[in-house]
């Protein structure tokens, strides 16, 4: 298991993404993330990379509320969701990345709940089939909707791992977000062994606030801690908004507090 940073998050200043990179490497991380790929220049990406040895694990087909890229609860967005996902793929695949996380859009006040859900497995499965193509992974993230994302249809890990069984295709897989599914659900140990079989990545931050894991109501260590013993060979994701000025120093901070060194 690899720990990974979420450039976008922990890095929000202008600097591009090419001086981020090299930041994370200096304070101990082998594989970053970002969100959109719109205003990274995929050359300077990937020689950054290179040079920091640092693998990109993961970069973002559509935001929450669909925009831009479509959103997969609504019908009349499938083809400009299907045309996001062929062009991130393509994106991703310059910059030597594998996966994307893919977001479900919003609640549709004119559909129900069943035909979002319909509309959601029918964009998903021929996403999938699109990723499958490429050997390519997509991952299906869940948020709250307390706090961060009124509105979005998302917001359970038990719909979000039904969905991914339901398709069934090794190429789609659930992103488990250990900072929202707190707020939404609680009982993070069970619920991430129960699902722990179709997750693909995992997101990450303190509870409440949002800012570096220590000092919060998770016990992020022994989350670690059960991920290595249960086998789980993927990233987990660092995906908070820091508190502390210097947002070196929380990297390595956040680090050393979570694998004990």
């Amino acid at each position: 298991m690899h720990l990974d940073v979420c450039l976008d998050a922990v890095y929000d200043d202008a600097l591009p993404m090419e001086q981020k990179i090299p930041r994370a490497a200096a304070a101990g991380f082998t594989h970053v993330e970002f969100w959109l790929p719109e205003g990274k220049d995929a050359t300077a990406v990937r020689e950054a990379c290179a040079r920091s040895g640092v693998t990109l694990n993961n970069i973002v087909v559509n935001p929450p509320d669909g925009n831009p890229g479509g959103a997969p609860v609504k019908a009349d967005d499938l083809g400009l969701y299907l045309a996001r996902v062929e062009q991130v793929i393509a994106y991703a695949q310059s910059v030597n990345c594998s996966k994307a996380i893919t977001c479900t859009g919003n609640l549709q006040p004119e559909l129900s709940r069943r035909r979002m859900r319909a509309n959601l497995e029918n964009a998903l499965g021929r996403a999938a089939e699109i990723a499958a193509r490429h050997n390519f992974t997509l991952l299906l993230e869940s948020l709250n909707t307390h706090v961060d994302h009124a509105g979005y249809y998302l917001d359970s890990s038990h719909e979000g791992a039904e969905i991914v069984r339901a398709i069934g295709s090794p190429h789609l897989r659930l992103l488990y977000d250990v900072y929202h599914m707190q707020i939404m659900e609680g009982n993070l140990l069970a619920n991430i062994e129960r699902h722990l079989d179709v997750i693909g990545h995992f997101h990450s931050a303190g509870v409440p606030g949002r800012h570096e894991l220590f000092g919060c109501e998770i016990n992020y260590p022994e989350i670690i801690f059960r991920l290595q013993a249960w086998g789980y060979t993927g990233c987990f994701g660092l995906e908070y908004f820091p508190a502390m000025a210097d947002h070196d120093a929380s990297l390595r901070e956040v680090h050393a507090y979570l694998l004990g060194a």
